[in-house]
């Protein structure tokens, strides 16, 4: 069995509270709180799904991000 890597730990962050947020507020809220990477998607976007510790990912519709998700 292949040892479990040594993650990055990840901001003390509630992703829930990014919705409902202006996006460009949103990702600045994020990196100021220590997020590596920051990303906004259109809804129904196609994306890998392999998970990237630090990164957190918003759907913004209508420049509003309306899901929030680590990884």
């Amino acid at each position: 069995m292949a040892p479990v890597p040594n993650l990055p730990k990840e901001p003390d962050d509630d992703v829930e509270t990014y919705v409902g947020l202006e996006q460009q507020r949103a990702e600045d809220r994020a990196r100021e709180r220590g997020w590596n990477t920051v990303r906004s998607l259109p809804p129904g976007a196609i994306i890998t799904m392999e998970y990237q510790a630090g990164r957190l990912n918003f759907e913004v519709r209508e420049g509003t991000v309306h899901r929030s998700w680590k990884g």
